[in-house]
């Protein structure tokens, strides 16, 4: 009896290992595939609808900002106040990020997506009826926990289509809808907000928002996602869909290319890892170094960009004693060079690589706010410049860490590893609103101006620990 059981022990054994073994292989093959698929509409329709998102994610970020110059005068608002209010947001986006982040590890990336961009469509609407500051506050916050959880489960999802070469171009011009976001608000701020009044504004970002997020709904899930949650046959059937719409041959991953095949098993091996996919090894010895750099770039780099974006139109109008449309106007002028830029940046990111750009950024940023403050900020026209310009800068690197980031994670922790980081640059931006508000009531403008100086450096640090991804395969990068 004990031969025959342990014959029938070692029999179940065996077909594991088998099973096992099948598992791995079909990942490999699909994983395989999917790298080598060609460029096509369906990658393009899935940017576009995502991308669309993005933009009012990046809209309802940044509207507040062109309507507290009304605000202000409207419900008499104080500096520290306003500060409070623009953190509202920010600390919702804490909450979003960390939610979202873990959810869409559990039901999925696309349905993750979709709940947040109805969330801060919603509010968006909220945010218009809003009839004074508490009210408007509590309808901030709970926006944010849209806002917050979008980026970062969207980020991921687009990471996770594209291939190794070329990803940072991929990416990034998918990513460039967020600078065209936030100047869309800046522009749309400018004109409607004088002409129609402050609720508009919310409304302009709220009810289109509606509609994206029933197209987002409609997208194909992620094939890495799929695959790492063992659900071979949905990927493959996602997979082969793309295929037929892809031009070009098509390599046969057992026939045409054994060597890559061979690879590609071995890559798929680690993502088939039977470790469930937990916060926890964020801080494990492969990503423990990685994750508390990428939470220092997050923060720093988030801390000096909306810092700047967010209270420039309100010291146009307070500070430099503008007048409202001049104000909006000037203020918007940021949100076009930082779009400039970043085309820039993903048309040059896969040639220099993602550390030598962050280094260069930081380095440039501070420089161009220390110019500001040695030249006097007492000129509108000096922080209009060197200010908009050092944001510019900054905002390619607030751009180029929603590709990076993805990229330093296993496919079981890339949503929430990405969620957790960005939470620091909601963190960051929660914080930096409030502390120009206190600086700039007890110590003046130029103080406010060196104190974002000062952050560069702390970045600047940071960046040359990184490590670089450029070309490399997201299993390559991430056992």
């Amino acid at each position: 009896m004990s031969i025959a059981n342990n014959s029938a022990g070692l029999k179940a054994h065996e077909e594991s290992v088998a099973a096992g073994e099948q598992s791995i292989t079909q990942a490999a093959r699909l994983l395989f595939r999917l790298e080598n698929v060609h460029m096509c509409r369906w990658h393009t329709r899935a940017r576009i609808i995502m991308g669309s998102a993005t933009f009012f994610d990046a809209f309802d970020a940044l509207s507040l900002a062109f309507v507290l110059p009304v605000l202000i005068g409207l419900w008499k608002i104080s500096p520290g106040q306003v500060g409070l209010l623009i953190a509202a947001g920010y600390l919702g986006q804490v909450a979003g990020a960390l939610f979202f982040g873990w959810l869409a590890e559990r039901i999925g990336r696309i349905r993750s997506a979709g709940i947040t961009i109805g969330l801060m469509s919603v509010m968006s609407i909220g945010c218009a009826l809003a009839g004074n500051i508490n009210m408007l506050f509590l309808a901030r916050f709970i926006q944010g926990i849209g806002v917050g959880g979008e980026v970062p489960v969207a980020a991921t999802y687009i990471n996770e289509l594209s291939q190794a070469k070329g990803r940072g171009r991929f990416f990034l011009l998918y990513e460039l809808i967020f600078p065209i976001g936030l100047m869309g608000a800046a522009q749309i701020g400018a004109y409607v907000v004088p002409r129609f009044g402050w609720e508009y504004m919310f409304l302009v970002g709220g009810i289109p928002g509606l509609v994206i997020s029933f197209l987002v709904f409609r997208l194909s899930e992620s094939p890495r996602w799929l695959i790492g949650r063992g659900r071979y046959a949905e990927a493959d059937h996602i997979i082969t869909s793309i295929e037929k719409v892809s031009p070009g041959r098509h390599l046969d991953p057992i026939k045409e290319a054994p060597a890559c095949e061979a690879r590609t098993v071995e890559l798929a091996n680690t993502l088939q890892s039977k470790k469930k996919g937990s916060w926890k090894e964020l801080f494990s010895p492969v990503y423990r170094t990685r994750t508390l750099i990428v939470w220092v770039l997050w923060a720093s780099a988030y801390f000096v960009a909306n810092g700047i974006n967010n209270w420039l139109p309100s010291l146009y109008k307070t500070v430099y004693h503008l007048p409202l449309q001049e104000s909006l106007r000037m203020a918007s002028l940021s949100n076009v060079l930082s779009t400039c830029a970043v085309v820039c940046c993903a048309l040059l990111i896969d040639r220099t690589g993602r550390r030598r750009w962050a280094i260069g950024s930081f380095f440039i940023g501070g420089l161009l706010l220390v110019g500001l403050v040695m030249l006097g900020t007492h000129s509108a026209t000096n922080v209009m410049i060197l200010g908009s310009a050092a944001y510019a800068v900054m905002g390619t690197t607030t751009v180029m860490l929603y590709l990076y980031t993805p990229e330093i994670y296993p496919t079981r922790i890339r949503a929430i590893g990405t969620g957790l980081a960005t939470s620091w640059l909601r963190a960051a931006s929660a914080a930096a609103p409030a502390i120009v508000g206190l600086v700039l009531a007890k110590d003046g403008i130029s103080t406010v101006f060196l104190m974002f100086a000062g952050m560069t450096l702390v970045g600047l640090i940071a960046a040359w620990r990184m490590i670089e991804t450029t070309n490399r395969s997201l299993e390559e990068i991430s056992p």
